[in-house]
């Protein structure tokens, strides 16, 4: 059974991980992903008993809950974000300055004993008003018997420097950490915000057209088939089919393209889009389950399910990291005095034990994590939005990293590379047969073919009806129409049941038909490529992709016109489904391959491909099942964008994980041999943290 649970109070990456690890160990937990950044959990799970464990478990771990969620107000407040208020932390911060500098000021200039016993109490006051939350989860991760965390490093260092004297650096190092979280969450929050913008997709209501009346109902009531109402600057609630003359739409938020897109009756609208004209009509096509708005949710909701390389990385670093920096601390503040005394003085005993104590206490300070920790999810967190900002979603950051190390690109023809919007071209009979009885017997069997190929024939009308419909994939059709054995399919599909056909040269696709064995005639069928398709593929090559390759089921002659117009480099044409699966096995073995189809008849390839891109406005259900990324519109400019930001994410990521290491690294070395102050310490922590995480923000630009 699986389940995504909502949480709030998630503050700390780092809680995230080890709440993460505490739920793996619960008996009947299968798999489990905690979302720092999205603040919810995706669960894999046994039984409801084992559900009932895991809510209890995440209830009482640290400050997180469970959100409760009605079944209305699980989808209305889906991507509601819990804004948080920074007031009360802002002011306790406030007050602890201002007690810092008045125990300064008292230090500075009255000696007197009052004027002392003052200070201390301001120090005191300052301390425990900023230092309340980091000492309470340090004593209540001790009574669990849990260490190493930062509260833990940061309660160490600064009582640490109280017990040598230095009570002023006590309260500093405690005041400017919490100064860093705050800074930290607000940056985070402004992460989350951007992307829950991006996905306020759904309408929170509709008006169905109901027996002359209207009736204002949630989007998840309507029904394929009831007629709605749509106002200017309504969002469009389901996906339909628009009744009234002509509309115009903002689909930026499906997109990412700010021009208005002007559909006639008869097209189909994605729900998510904005009526910017007049009132128009639809008509319901998919129920709110089926429907764009729906499948961008999920995905979105569930993409930082799938962890790439460096987060699963970062996760294991860090529980390696802190304990053995701990141990170093220790090493410090023990064995560098003894050590000390031995060299200098020839003495076994410690010598200069507060300096080295300090130094201890810095490195403690510095080592904390949370740079990486943080800004590694946060970076690819920012990717996948900015993706989705641009009409490209990406189901994990795992896909992302593949995208971006791609150098192969294959292309399916028809839907991907061309419009897929067949029509027929040209319609040559066998002597004994009439053109329009050759369509309409074509069109009573290609009624019952879910191909593209068969929306050619739609509008053809025919007073046939098939039953017994068959259909090889690749090949073609089998039925019987008025008791007479029917074929409809390519030429190979004629000669395997017997039926002779002359050869006919096009660059278009052959569909022939056959009655009762005997060869009826040939009707060609074309569709046109896509105009942003050959601005698609030469941007691709600019960004170093070293080679594209179409994959088609259809003539060689027309594949090659199609490379010929978009700049593929390569063609593999007149391929069954199965040939297309062996060559993408065997491009595999040359590099990570990428492939995009419309998922009708390309899923096993996309299943095995290294990253699958799917096409389509979401429309076919198997291209989303089997791809990793889902291009919502129809554009292959959105792959362009979309490898432009995972690059982008890749190289941030790298450096955020460079910059935090070496820093650390050079912060450490120098806090151990007691050039940096407890104060200097923790500035530079959350100085680096502070970099890394603003630096994860310029892949949204």
């Amino acid at each position: 059974m699986n389940k995504t649970i909502k949480i709030k109070g998630l503050d700390c990456a780092a809680c995230a991980a080890e709440l993460e690890q505490t739920l793996k160990k619960i008996n009947g937990v299968l798999s489990v992903v905690v979302s720092f950044m999205g603040q919810k959990i995706k669960l894999d799970y046994e039984s409801e008993e084992t559900l009932e464990r895991v809510l209890f478990t995440v209830n009482h771990f640290e400050e997180v809950k469970v959100v409760d969620e009605t079944p209305r107000s699980k989808e209305a407040g889906r991507y509601a974000l819990n804004e948080k208020s920074y007031k009360k932390e802002w002011l306790l911060i406030a007050f602890s300055v201002l007690g810092l500098v008045g125990g300064l000021l008292l230090e500075c200039f009255y000696t007197v004993f009052p004027a002392q016993i003052a200070k201390h109490v301001l120090c005191a006051v300052s301390y425990i008003l900023v230092g309340y939350p980091v000492l309470r989860a340090t004593l209540k991760n001790l009574m669990k018997g849990k260490i190493f965390d930062e509260n833990f490093l940061m309660t160490v260092a600064s009582i640490g420097a109280v017990c040598i004297g230095e009570i002023f650096e006590g309260v500093t190092v405690m005041l400017l950490y919490q100064i860093g979280e705050t800074l930290q969450s607000i940056a985070v929050n402004a992460s989350r915000r951007s992307v829950v913008e991006l996905m306020n997709l759904k309408s929170e209501h509709a008006d169905v057209i109901s027996g002359g009346q209207f009736k204002r109902v949630a989007p998840e009531e309507i029904e394929i088939g009831d007629l709605i109402l749509i106002k200017a600057g309504e969002k469009i609630p389901v996906d339909g089919v628009l009744l009234s003359k002509t509309a115009q739409l903002d689909c930026k938020s499906l997109t990412g393209e700010a021009e208005y897109r002007t559909a006639k009756a008869g097209d189909e609208l994605l729900s998510g889009c904005v009526n910017v004209g007049g009132v128009i009509e639809i008509r319901a096509l998919r129920q709110y389950v089926d429907s764009a708005v729906h499948k961008i949710l999920d995905l979105v909701e569930n993409a930082a399910s799938k962890k790439a390389a460096p987060e699963k990385f970062i996760t294991k670093f860090s529980r390696i990291y802190t304990p053995i920096v701990c141990l170093c601390a220790l090493a410090v503040a023990v064995f560098a005095p003894l050590l000390d005394g031995l060299l200098t003085e020839n003495a076994f005993y410690f010598k200069d034990f507060e300096r080295w104590f300090v130094s201890a206490l810095t490195l403690l300070v510095i080592s904390c994590p949370c740079a990486l920790i943080i800004s590694v999810p946060l970076t690819y967190f920012s990717g996948l939005g900015a993706c989705a900002k641009r009409g490209v979603l990406v189901k994990g950051a795992t896909h992302l990293d593949v995208l971006a190390n791609t150098k192969i690109f294959a292309f399916d023809k028809t839907g991907t590379l061309t419009t897929g919007e067949f029509t027929i071209q040209k319609v040559t009979p066998a002597p004994s047969m009439q053109e329009n009885e050759l369509l309409a017997l074509a069109a009573a069997l290609e009624r019952g073919s879910a191909h593209p190929i068969a929306k050619a024939f739609e509008k053809i009308t025919t007073t046939y009806e098939a039953t017994e419909i068959t259909e090889k994939a690749g090949l073609g059709l089998s039925g019987v129409v008025n008791g007479e054995m029917l074929l409809v399919g390519n030429r190979e599909w004629l000669n395997m049941h017997g039926v002779a056909c002359p050869q006919t040269e096009s660059e278009y696709t052959l569909v022939y038909v056959a009655k009762l064995g005997v060869y009826q005639g040939v009707v060609e069928i074309g569709d046109s490529v896509r105009p942003q398709v050959k601005h698609a593929i030469a941007a691709l090559k600019k960004q170093g992709v070293s080679q594209t390759l179409m994959l088609t089921g259809d003539k060689l002659s027309r594949a090659e016109r199609v490379a010929k117009e978009t700049g593929i480099d390569a063609i593999k044409a007149e391929l069954l489904p199965q040939e297309k699966l062996e060559i993408a096995e065997n491009m595999k073995k040359q590099g990570t391959l990428v492939y995009v189809g419309d998922g009708i008849n390309d899923a096993p390839v996309m299943a095995s491909a290294d990253c699958a891109v799917s096409m389509g406005k979401l429309g076919s259900a198997a291209a989303v099942e089997a791809s990793d990324i889902v291009l919502i519109s129809d554009d292959l400019n959105g792959l362009v964008s979309g490898v432009r930001v995972a690059r982008k994410t890749r190289k941030i990521v790298r450096e955020n994980i460079v910059f935090s290491i070496a820093m650390k690294m050079l912060f450490m070395t120098l806090g151990a041999i007691g050039f940096l102050s407890l104060a200097w310490a923790v500035f530079a922590d959350v100085g680096v943290m502070l970099v890394a995480v603003f630096n994860s923000f310029r892949v949204k630009r």
